[in-house]
């Protein structure tokens, strides 16, 4: 529970945590430090803090309060520091210590008291697809009482945010985000958890059917490397079916997948082990990917990755699992991936990532 909260709002603020750790649970939903959520009461808002996960809202004291108006203020004057949020920080009430998501100032320029942005991998299987806007379209005509926006592509953080300022005035109840995720917001915490579940149903995608992984070959291919199989069986899924391969390797597809498993992916040749495949790289004074495709058998991944890498490893394949075979897709350019391995807000992301997992 965060401190500063008015008595009379408690039950609100407990009923947005309970819906945080309800979104940060679902692997569908979010995965690892992705998505933030928001509660706004009296010119504060309570954003998710930057590099902690949703899924252990109520558990830790990972909201963090912010100041609206003059974020929004700083936001439109084109202020740098709108861009960590950190000024904003309402100080006497911040118990957690932590900075703000980076993310925090699209939460701020959209008026409603409850915003929850989150990765929903059927979203972003929809919205990496060239075919975008009509898809989406259709499927959203299903819920005729609520209004949507889509949202071009902008690197996270004051970009994104300037985007959504241009539709807040309009309060979509919904915006897709292209190739990036998906916000749902409201004025109570029910109202969008509501909305959240009629969404999801409306933006459902089926899923690509694969064969089985098979372990003990990857066990076998990874000896001796620095490389093991995924240990959630999910993950495995990118390597199973040759249109996952493609979709995967073909180019980075969402922010996180840069962020957490770079911007290449690698496939193992027939009866290629990973010592050889790295060796192979390394004599080319090649980086070596952190996660490997072995067609047909599952995947590897390094053993340097973090919880937040593996789990995203997961997220990957759930998303290219539900891109149809032969589909063109909207991938991310060289200059985008660029901005997000080259962001502070990132690095400060990733750098609380690894901290988490040497703890565990």
């Amino acid at each position: 529970m965060a401190s500063g909260i008015r008595a009379q709002d408690i039950p609100a603020f407990e009923a947005f945590l309970d819906l945080s750790r309800q979104i940060g649970s679902d692997v569908l939903q979010t995965q690892g430090a992705g998505g933030n959520t928001s509660f706004k009461r009296d010119g504060v808002m309570w954003v998710k803090a930057s590099g902690t996960w949703l899924a252990h809202a109520g558990a830790r004291d990972i909201m963090v309060p912010l100041a609206v108006a003059p974020l929004v203020e700083a936001l439109r004057q084109r202020d740098p520091s709108a861009e960590k949020a950190t000024d904003f920080i309402v100080s006497q009430l911040n118990a957690s210590g932590l900075r703000p998501s980076i993310e925090a100032s699209f939460h701020a320029v959209l008026p409603q008291a409850v915003v929850a942005h989150y990765h929903c991998v059927n979203a972003i299987a929809l919205s990496v697809l060239a075919d975008r806007e009509r898809l989406v379209a259709e499927r959203l005509a299903r819920l005729p009482d609520l209004t949507w926006a889509a949202i071009p592509y902008r690197r996270p953080g004051t970009p994104l945010a300037r985007e959504i300022e241009s539709v807040a005035a309009s309060r979509p109840d919904i915006l897709i985000l292209y190739n990036h995720g998906i916000i749902v917001t409201g004025e109570t915490v029910e109202e969008v958890r509501e909305r959240i579940a009629r969404v999801t149903a409306a933006l459902a995608v089926e899923e690509r059917a694969a064969a089985p992984a098979n372990p003990a070959a990857l066990t076998t291919l990874a000896d001796g490397s620095d490389f093991h199989a995924a240990e959630d069986t999910g993950s495995h899924k990118t390597a199973l079916s040759p249109a996952s391969i493609a979709m995967a390797t073909g180019g980075s597809l969402y922010p996180d997948h840069v962020i957490f498993l770079g911007t290449e992916i690698g496939v193992l040749a027939r009866d290629e082990t990973a010592t050889a495949y790295c060796e192979a790289r390394l004599a080319q004074n090649r980086a070596i990917p952190k996660m490997l495709l072995v067609p047909g058998f599952g995947v590897l991944l390094a053993n340097e990755l973090t919880d937040g890498g593996r789990v995203m490893a997961r997220c990957l394949a759930e998303v290219v699992a539900r891109i149809p075979e032969g589909a063109p897709v909207v991938y991310l350019g060289p200059e985008q991936e660029h901005e997000l391995t080259h962001w502070e807000a990132e690095q400060y992301r990733q750098a609380l990532d690894r901290k988490a997992s040497q703890r565990a």
